[in-house]
């Protein structure tokens, strides 16, 4: 398995999480670029945003809940942006479903 996102869904590559259920996992970016920077991704391999089908559509329905699970706590208090890159031109790096929760600071627009 390649796909440093699978490995960490899996439990092989050990990160701190900030949240787990059946079907999503949370946890927070080595590399932050807010305060508070949680990646939320799928515990199946999705590569991205155009990999969505009938079949795995539901994905997004687990990824908000954990979003408005995690969205509770005292460092989103003040607000927060869910960014979700999808192909290179797009920015993302990682070929797997993910979004960025991004907050504990004023965040400006436009982000890029």
């Amino acid at each position: 398995m390649s796909c440093i996102f699978c490995r960490i869904a899996s439990g092989e590559v050990a990160t701190t999480k900030a949240y787990e259920d059946s079907e999503v996992v949370a946890f927070y970016d080595t590399a932050p670029q807010a305060p508070t920077h949680i990646l939320v991704i799928p515990k199946a391999h999705i590569p991205s945003l155009s990999a969505i089908t009938e079949e795995n559509a539901h994905i997004g329905t687990a990824i908000f809940r954990a979003i408005a699970e995690l969205s509770k706590r005292a460092e989103f208090a003040g607000g927060f942006r869910v960014v979700s890159n999808s192909g290179a031109d797009g920015g993302q790096t990682v070929g797997h479903l993910h979004f960025h929760m991004l907050g504990g600071r004023a965040l400006g627009w436009p982000p890029g």
